[in-house]
């Protein structure tokens, strides 16, 4: 082998791992997180959770990046510890399915059917489709499909490029001795562990393992420890992962590196015992690619049916191991805040959907915080001004983790549909932290009148209570179009707004009037003015809500031009809701 036939394997290799990463992006990018969506709801049961584990990573083509978004769940407190052992086992079988599409490139045959069912044959018509639809096509789904075509192919690709420059490996002597070297059953499945936890993928690694077996130096005395040793180095990524994690997400790494550690020492226990007993004429056989995804999928789908009536056990050793009973729970301040986990982030559209998930509890916080704030007004109860005040704290952390999480998510490669919502929940948050601040000023008011034993008249009361009907109701249709990404009710917004606008103009000249008659304190009406100033400004930032989600979606960004748009006095529908609404509202 020389220097040009050893750059080809190295470049063969990258195109490989290459290609491997984009077929999983352009899976992951077309699942639209619904595959962790899956995962996160039904695992209830434990073997469907090993069902679903395995389905998920088949799809995604990746056991790490499962494992990882479980430690994640777990971190968040979205899936129970022992929820997590069936989904980890499912992933270890999930990810055998790569290795069955690289033992395609094995086959031999003079019969065009079956050459056309090599990798070889037709991943260059997959390129040229994946291609041509990445060129001529700007859907996105389609474009995800093009990136798994194109991932697809140029693994293969780079797959082919590996075998063909190890091929002369065969007839070097160095080569075969440090192969033979491995054929140790714990030298091999060492280098099976390095391998994996450089490479950090089982998938790629076992891929790696089939291009050398093309070569026909190695054999199954050298390939299956390798194989046992790749699957505990896999682990690697799912332990970092939990580095600064709960201690239940730290344990969901550990029952991945028991299971697989354990299931190694058990399969290469049993294997070797019968091998010396019954002497297996195949391990000196040389080991090819179907070979080798055989060995692979016994080993995962074995340990895993030895293992699972044993989860419990998993769970329970991982529980000694750090400490702490075993239903410990995360021990951040917030249930919802868990939601933002940084692992998801290397799942985008998941993270997105999690981001959502947080800023819906946040605008409910917020519409709650503005509904005890105006109760308060009528009749105060030093306990719901607290929960006020508790309400609006818990508001403003939502904002401030939220939006750090919302840019870091923003920076990864987002479909067209997840860069809307991002965009949404970036423009809306603020409004969310706003409103929850006019809550607090208004329970300041309150408190003000609570304190100094002064009452609003019987008049200004029926005024403020229609105020309050109105404040309310734009709440609920603002706060659902959000939560719904509903447009029809969105629309709904401004036209009750203006009416609210009248309302308060006609509150502000009726307060004069009892003024000028004595009727009404100077006092008094300051904390009156105060109070529908605040309630004015909430129904501001539900019409910036509500802009927000029209202009998005019809890529309009000028908001001033956008009101006046839908102001203009043609406009027969928003004139029409005004006057239905006006008709709702009516002082006394």
């Amino acid at each position: 082998m020389d220097f040009f036939d050893l750059l080809s394997m190295i470049g063969g290799l990258a195109l490989f791992l290459y290609g491997m990463n984009l077929m999983g992006d352009g899976l992951a990018k077309a699942s639209g997180g619904r595959m962790e969506s899956i995962l996160e709801k039904l695992t209830g049961n434990p073997v469907k959770a090993v069902l679903l584990g395995a389905g998920v990573t088949a799809v995604i083509q990746s056991s790490s990046a499962t494992t990882v978004m479980v430690v994640g769940f777990v971190n968040s407190g979205i899936m129970r510890l022992e929820q997590a052992v069936g989904v980890i086992m499912g992933a270890n079988v999930g990810t055998t399915i790569t290795s069955w599409i690289l033992s395609l490139t094995g086959i031999e045959s003079s019969s065009f059917l079956v050459r056309l069912l090599k990798p070889t044959s037709f991943s260059p018509v997959l390129a040229i489709i994946g291609v041509a639809m990445l060129l001529f096509s700007k859907k996105e789904k389609r474009q995800s499909v093009a990136s798994i075509l194109i991932g697809f192919a140029v693994l293969m690709f780079g797959m082919d490029t590996m075998s063909a420059a190890v091929k002369p490996l065969a007839q070097e002597p160095a080569f075969t001795g440090i192969l033979t070297a491995f054929s140790n059953p714990v030298l091999g499945m060492l280098a099976g562990v390095v391998l994996t936890a450089v490479i950090q993928s089982s998938s790629a690694s076992v891929g790696i393992l089939q291009a050398l077996c093309l070569s026909g130096a190695v054999g199954y005395n050298t390939a299956i420890p390798i194989i046992l040793g790749q699957n505990i180095g896999t682990c690697v990524t799912a332990m970092i992962s939990g580095v600064g994690a709960s201690r239940n997400a730290r344990r969901a790494a550990l029952v991945h590196l028991y299971f697989n550690i354990i299931g190694t020492v058990v399969f290469m226990g049993v294997f070797y015992l019968l091998d010396a007993a019954f002497q297996f004429p195949f391990m000196e056989k040389p080991a090819d690619a179907l070979g080798i995804a055989v060995v692979h999928s016994c080993f995962n789908v074995s340990a895993t049916l030895l293992l699972l009536p044993f989860s419990r056990g998993l769970v329970k050793l991982a529980c000694l191991t750090t400490g702490g009973g075993v239903q410990e729970q995360s021990r951040q301040e917030d249930e919802v805040l868990q939601h933002l986990d940084p692992r998801f982030l290397n799942t985008p559209a998941y993270a997105i959907e999690q981001s959502r998930n947080v800023a819906v509890s946040m605008a409910e916080l917020a519409e709650r915080a503005i509904n005890l704030a105006m109760g308060l007004v009528t009749g105060y109860d030093s306990e719901k001004a607290c929960q006020v005040l508790e309400l609006e704290t818990r508001v403003d952390q939502y904002e401030d983790q939220l939006g750090s999480y919302l840019v870091k998510a923003g920076s990864r490669d987002l479909s067209e549909r997840d860069n809307h919502s991002l965009s949404v929940m970036l423009h809306c948050i603020g409004d969310f932290e706003r409103i929850s601040d006019h809550a607090r000023n208004v329970q300041e008011a309150a408190q003000e009148m609570a304190d100094k034993g002064v009452n609003f008249s019987e008049k200004a009361l029926q005024e403020l209570e229609v105020l309050r009907s109105a404040i309310r109701d734009i709440l609920k249709i603002t706060m659902r179009s959000f939560m719904d990404e509903d447009l029809e009710l969105a629309r709904q917004v401004e036209p009750l707004e203006e009416v609210i606008d009248a309302l308060i103009q006609e509150i502000r000249q009726r307060h004069i009037r009892r003024l000028r008659k004595g009727s009404c304190t100077i006092e008094l009406g300051f904390i009156l003015t105060d109070i529908i100033t605040n309630l004015e400004r909430v129904s501001d930032h539900c019409s910036n809500i509500a802009v927000c989600l029209l202009e998005i979606s019809e890529d309009e960004f000028d908001t001033h031009a956008y009101l006046e748009d839908m102001r203009r006095e043609d406009n027969t529908e928003f004139r029409r809701q005004v006057m239905a609404y006006g008709r709702q509202y009516l002082l006394p």
